[in-house]
């Protein structure tokens, strides 16, 4: 049990050292247009866990789009489509339909055989944000409506901002909720499990599943382009996840989580007139949505 902590916790800490010395370049770039649409898209590379608790990671190559619509309707990375009800310079809140990559195989991992398969799929996000200078405090809520049994979770961050030339950092602590649907589908055993698994029988309930710490960055490289990297790294402290032999096997003990949520570059095309801004807005920088929509993962 302590030989997988001590390599789960290594992986936090070289997930932390790319965080560092990769491409770690923020700007927060507030794009406006001449009209009333604001259109980017470039390469991605999403890398996260393969499921809750995990040391493996899975990765996946994907487009990234940034659009809006008068700062009222939206598509930005694995947000689909989503609208700003309420907007002002300084604040949001709306809803969108979000897809999450979150998901777990019992092919993931020899332990897990005999549990059953949480498939990724799409999910309703409530949001809202407010900034003050440079800080930025965000809160969202995100509905599985896909039938996937991850239930709800809740989540808030605290962001503060600082341009350095071509760059704007952004960092701060969050932490997630998660209710007792979400956990009984990724941390309890029920009985008909505990019989297919081996593993005892287990129940679980609502509680705070994690403690992290966010980085977005983005660097403008041109006129047309701009490079951004997303990441998270924090531990899981579900409060349920109290039985040792449930623990060792299935992986929910206060284990590390980190993960590069987003790495990309991004294209806007001539008409798009780039304004640097402290203020780290949620329908306005790209990097920024896809932070708050991937630390949940």
């Amino acid at each position: 049990m302590k030989r997988a902590q001590t390599f789960i916790a290594r992986t936090c800490v070289a997930l932390a050292a790319v965080l560092a010395f990769g491409p770690a370049y923020a700007a927060d770039a507030d794009t406006q247009t001449n009209g009333d649409w604001k259109i980017s898209i470039g390469p991605g590379l999403y890398v996260f866990p393969e499921f809750p608790g995990s040391s493996r990671i899975k990765v996946f190559p994907l487009p990234v789009q940034d659009i809006s619509w008068r700062d009222r309707i939206f598509s930005q990375g694995p947000d689909v489509l989503g609208v700003n009800v309420l907007r002002g310079e300084n604040y949001h809140a709306g809803m969108s339909v979000s897809f999450d990559f979150q998901s777990r195989s019992s092919s993931d991992d020899a332990r897990l055989d005999g549990l059953p398969n949480v498939h990724y799929g799409p999910k309703l996000r409530l949001f809202a944000d407010y900034t003050y200078w440079a800080f930025t405090g965000s809160t969202a809520v995100y509905q599985d409506i896909g039938g996937t049994g991850q239930g709800l979770t809740a989540m808030a961050d605290l962001y503060v901002s600082a341009p350095i030339g071509r760059l704007l950092l952004s960092a701060g602590p969050g932490l997630t909720w998660a209710n007792g649907a979400y956990t009984r589908t990724f941390f309890g055993v029920s009985q008909p499990e505990s019989v297919a698994s081996g593993l005892p029988q287990y129940s679980t309930g609502s509680g705070l599943r994690d403690v992290h710490f966010d980085l977005a960055a983005n660097y403008t490289i041109s006129s047309h382009w701009s490079a951004n990297l997303v990441a998270v790294v924090g531990r899981l402290r579900t409060l349920r996840c109290r039985q040792p032999d449930y623990r060792t096997q299935v992986g929910c003990e206060r284990n590390g989580l980190g993960r590069i949520s987003l790495l990309n570059a991004i294209y806007q095309p001539d008409y798009i007139q780039i304004r640097k801004s402290l203020r780290y807005r949620a329908s306005g920088a790209c990097f920024r949505n896809k932070l708050r929509a991937f630390s949940k993962t």
